[in-house]
């Protein structure tokens, strides 16, 4: 439900029903949970991801982008690509699998801009989605640093 809410379903992949687990982590004390807001300062370095699939035969495709970059008001960037990483056996982690573009920090390049997920995947044969987690990370202004 809350990856409808916070329009990843819709906006970025097409309706789905989660059949794996996907953990992610920024640092072993900061999980990511479906709508939790991260200050940037927090995801700086590569998350840590781990697909829960049943059969290390099987193969997953992990894609980080940011759908309404450059600001939730204002999109016109959307998707923004920040990760790929592609034959990521199941009941492991992204480390075992092929990165396909580095891991960008919360300001990647501009290259990866207008990125379609849906394309990709179709491009890619890869299906509908088996799970997703999604984080809002909102620009930290000089009154909320310390």
């Amino acid at each position: 439900m809350s990856l409808v809410v916070g329009r990843v379903i819709g906006d970025v992949v097409d309706q789905f029903t989660p059949s794996v687990t996907l953990d992610v982590t920024y640092n072993p004390d900061h999980p990511v949970f479906n709508g939790h807001e991260l200050m940037p300062n927090l995801i700086t370095s590569k998350p840590h991801v781990s697909v829960g699939g049943i059969d290390m035969r099987s193969s997953y495709t992990i894609v980080m982008t940011d759908p309404d970059a450059p600001s939730p008001s204002d999109p016109y960037l959307k998707e923004h690509l920040h990760w790929v990483v592609t034959d990521i056996p199941g009941t492991t982690n992204a480390t075992f699998g092929t990165s396909h573009s580095a891991r960008q920090t919360v300001r990647p390049p501009v290259s990866r801009d207008h990125f379609n997920t849906r394309i990709f995947s179709e491009q890619n044969n890869l299906g509908l989605p088996v799970a997703a987690i999604y984080f809002n990370a909102q620009r930290q202004n000089a009154s909320r640093r310390r």
